[in-house]
């Protein structure tokens, strides 16, 4: 850290530790007398900015000739706070809650009562063009859901295809990034394993993923992979016996029976994308005094937009979260435009247009990697000029 610099040759089955005991050696003399010295210091390999570990050897470290590596002294750990500090703490952080409904009733009983006109102090976020878009984007791929739906079912082919959809659910999540999220943190400096990582963990936010890397930038655990989801077998066996029932005679009841299946199937799909609020959004809101289940409310009602959920916890609620589930007018000019338009009709047919909608719908920060997806993107594109044309007109 002083700027000192110097070769090492070793070869490659020389450990870390050892590698470490002789940078020793070169810059502190006489140091290797105290044994905590080299546990005191730690290499880190400059470019990946990775920790290097004692046990392993130079290869197994993927050391390469000439690489760069930098002899830090580790920082001494955090001391434990006395047990008074902490209730002391926790006082402090008691009276600065923020008070409940009742207390506030209590402290304002004593004041006079004012008519307040919410329509005119109150700015609602909605009415920004891109919320109000959020907000009508919504509504059109309730009803949008319900045509694919329809017009899937009609699919001679309708109960495999919709196999196929629910085992890409059922896929490993994980190996999907946004490519161009990617590129803009690794255009930062940041590792690609790492900000892939980080994208993971954040749901494709490019802001949240770049806070979590600097926070985690000293984290020797920082580049563990994340843990693997078992593969799912259930589903696929699922699907053969499916296929079986399908291939079976075509009567009455077998024709029943496949509707009754696209319609478990249907289920399926719907139960694996369950809203995932913001946990920052979450702990921001909570911490003004709001509860959990209200929070997550306003977070699903207003597209995990954490200003526009302050908004209606503070106003009136509407529309309320049993709202959400309504759709547009069928008969309106711009849901008619919408399904008048020939790569919106495309799109409706092809089964993942339905899992992208679906998945909008419960998890709104995904908007993004579906509108880059080269099959569902040209659909989102489309829906999003013929709103923006009828809406200036």
């Amino acid at each position: 850290m002083e700027g000192a610099e110097w070769l090492e040759e070793v070869p490659e089955d020389t450990t870390v530790e050892k590698l470490k005991e002789r940078c020793l050696k070169h810059c502190l003399p006489g140091s290797l007398e105290d044994p905590k010295t080299v546990t005191h210091h730690k290499l880190i390999h400059a470019t990946s900015e990775k920790v290097l570990t004692d046990t392993k050897t130079v290869l197994e470290e993927n050391i390469q000739d000439r690489d760069v590596l930098l002899l830090v002294k580790k920082r001494a750990p955090t001391l434990l706070p006395k047990m008074s500090d902490v209730v002391a703490e926790e006082k402090r952080k008691q009276e600065q809650k923020a008070p409940d409904k009742d207390a506030i009733l209590k402290a304002t009983a004593n004041l006079p009562a004012r008519s307040v006109d919410r329509s005119v102090t109150h700015h609602n976020m909605r009415d920004f063009p891109f919320l109000q878009f959020q907000t009508e984007l919504r509504k059109i791929l309730v009803s949008l859901i319900e045509v694919a739906q329809k017009l899937l079912a009609l699919n001679p082919d309708a109960v495999e295809l919709f196999k196929k959809a629910n085992a890409m659910l059922d896929e490993d999540e994980e190996d999907r990034v946004d490519e161009i999220a990617l590129r803009q943190l690794t255009e930062m400096g940041f590792p690609e394993s790492r900000a892939v990582k980080a994208l993971r963990l954040n749901h494709m936010s490019v802001t949240q993923a770049m806070e979590w890397l600097i926070e985690h930038a000293d984290d020797p655990s920082v580049d563990a992979p994340l843990p693997g989801s078992a593969p799912a077998e259930a589903p696929a066996e699922g699907a053969a016996s499916s296929a079986e029932a399908a291939a079976g005679p075509s009567s009455e009841e077998g024709g029943e029976e496949a509707k009754d299946e696209l319609t478990e199937i249907f289920k399926k799909i719907r139960r694996k994308r369950e809203f995932r609020p913001d946990p920052r959004a979450v702990i921001a809101l909570m911490e003004m005094g709001f509860d959990e289940k209200e929070v997550v409310d306003a977070l699903r009602v207003n597209n995990n937009q954490q200003n526009a959920a302050c908004e209606w916890l503070l106003g009136d609620r509407k529309p309320s979260p049993e709202d959400l589930d309504k759709g547009i007018d069928t008969n309106s000019p711009l849901f008619q435009a919408i399904l008048e338009n020939p790569v919106v009709q495309l799109g409706l047919t092809n089964p993942k247009t339905l899992l992208a909608f679906e998945d909008m719908l419960e998890n709104p920060l995904n908007s993004t990697q579906w509108m880059n997806d080269p099959e569902t993107g040209p659909v989102m594109l489309q829906i999003s000029r013929i709103f923006q044309t009828l809406n200036r007109t």
